[in-house]
């Protein structure tokens, strides 16, 4: 099979990196009791960026290996440290890259050396406890969680940066003339369509360098398929100026100048987005006997058309150096008009969920009948894919979120009850919940042991009891210490699960004692 080497187009997968954990952690060290929160931050992913690159001509390397995923961020660490940051991932691409999603719609177009679009952004690393820290929540229990990278499929394609377009017939010479007017080499053959890509040559006439392309050739029905087909004409939508190459030695009888030249626009007017652009035209191989004859014949009919004529000759080089300074005055004066291009960075992003609002919440029919809900908007659906649902108290702190943004009022201005589901995030990648709406919220974390949250807990009976003795305590006998307060309720009460004679409290930091210890 052959291998190519001239692709303009490719679809292309993009991966981003994901962003590193946070990580929840105490600062321990001897002779220094509640250290405090000491936990870093997760890295952000790496991301995934396109950058023109001038010594880049074609998009084979990603013909060849489609996908594309970039480095993860590091995760955090106690003692302050943060994860590291994901190396962003440089893709070199032509000048005159199209950016486009896999529909056609346009995203980015990269002209100009050092142009660059980030098509995929890394995500965000998790906060560390210690970040999330505040006066009401002095050592918090959990961390965050890192957000996925982007991932999409992007279409590139290449539009050739030339000033001059070269169309005509299929061997009508315009890989002779690109050959004759510059140094290039493109493949010259006696037969139709030798020419299977575009040709790219640089053409020096007086004080104007300017680049000159050579597209396949075009026939009459190439707008609906025949031959290579309308494929290659965006190679020439950026040139300042179309060359009409007409073969005037053609062995064809049906065909002649201005015919082939009617054709021609035909194709260019079926295209679309090249009326504008000054023709010139080209009378090639006047070197053979008949050539020149028919010049003399079609000159005046072409010249009232507005057009400028020049009879050239690919092999003897005749009349070519009147066609490029006729070429560069085109090209120079395209250059004054155009405003300077300067490098540019573009970032892709996602439109919002909500439009760029909070959020939105609207009734969904989950097939059961039951009352559901679906949550959309940025923040909800960010938050959720930063939680660690393995943690109460991280849990508790995305539904304190929620609440101080305004989700569970609307919930309830619509209708919602305790019970129904509720969807935060699009089909594909949503989190479901039982809508409990809460009475209490922020301060109520507060006693609870580090990862848990009191809203979320079971009524156990350690917890009933170790509650039974908080009250308890609040009221003690003077000189009454907590151990007897224990003491007390359990003369009162039924004797342990375990049928130890002690009564077992745990304090809010982890430490158990009974009245045994006291």
């Amino acid at each position: 099979m052959a291998v190519p080497t001239f692709v303009d187009r490719v679809v292309l997968r993009v991966s981003a990196g994901r962003g590193g954990n946070g990580v929840a952690s105490v600062h321990r060290e001897k002779f220094k009791p509640l250290g405090g929160p000491d936990g870093g931050n997760g890295g952000p992913g790496g991301s995934i960026v396109l950058r023109v690159d001038p010594d880049v001509t074609t998009l084979v390397d990603y013909h060849h290996s489609p996908s594309r995923r970039a480095e993860h961020g590091g995760h955090g660490a106690g003692g302050h440290r943060n994860g590291a940051h994901g190396s962003d991932l440089v893709l070199p691409v032509p000048d005159g890259t199209v950016v486009m999603t896999e529909d056609g719609h346009v995203l980015a177009d990269l002209v100009g050396a050092g142009s660059e679009a980030v098509v995929a952004q890394g995500g965000r690393g998790g906060l560390g406890n210690a970040a999330l820290a505040s006066a009401r929540r002095k050592a918090p229990g959990f961390a965050l969680l890192g957000e996925p990278g982007e991932e999409r499929s992007i279409a590139l394609e290449l539009k050739v940066v030339a000033d001059v377009g070269l169309v005509g017939f299929p061997s009508a010479g315009k890989s002779s003339l690109i050959a004759a007017l510059s140094r290039a080499r493109p493949k010259i053959a006696d037969y139709p369509f030798t020419t299977l890509v575009p040709n790219l040559g640089v053409v020096t006439a007086g004080d104007v360098t300017f680049t000159v392309a050579d597209v396949p050739g075009l026939i009459e029905g190439a707008a609906e398929g025949r031959g290579l087909g309308h494929d290659f004409l965006r190679h020439i939508e950026r040139c300042a100026a179309i060359v009409h190459v007409i073969d005037t030695a053609t062995m064809e009888t049906q065909r002649d100048p201005l015919g082939d030249l009617d054709v021609i626009e035909r194709e260019l007017a079926a295209y679309g987005g090249l009326e504008d652009r000054p023709r010139l035209v080209a009378l090639n191989k006047i070197d053979v006997p008949d050539g020149r004859d028919l010049v003399d014949l079609v000159r005046g009919d072409l010249e009232a058309r507005g057009l400028q004529v020049f009879p050239v000759s690919a092999a003897s080089h005749e009349g070519l150096r009147a066609l490029s300074f006729a070429m560069a005055r085109i090209v120079a004066q395209a250059r004054a008009d155009k405003p300077v291009v300067e490098s540019t960075r573009i970032v892709l992003r996602p439109t919002a969920a909500d439009g760029g609002g909070s959020f939105e919440v609207s009734p969904l029919d989950d097939g059961t009948g039951h009352p559901a809900w679906r949550v959309r908007g940025d923040k909800p659906e960010r938050w959720v894919r930063q939680t660690d649902f393995s943690n109460d108290e991280a849990v508790g702190f995305l539904a304190d979120r929620l609440n101080r943004l305004g989700v569970e009022d609307r919930l309830l201005e619509l209708g919602a009850e305790e019970g129904d589901t509720v969807v935060i995030g699009p089909d594909e990648n949503s989190v479901v919940f039982d809508f409990k709406p809460m009475v209490d919220a922020g301060a109520s974390t507060l006693g609870s042991r580090r990862g848990e949250d009191n809203r979320f807990a079971e009524e156990r009976d350690s917890v009933a009891r170790r509650r039974a003795i908080d009250e308890a305590y609040a009221g003690r006998g003077e000189g009454e210490a907590r151990a007897d307060v224990a003491r007390r309720l359990r003369g009162q009460g039924p004797a342990s699960e375990d049928g130890d004679d002690g009564v077992e409290v745990v304090w809010d930091q982890g430490e158990v004692w009974s009245e045994d210890e006291d």
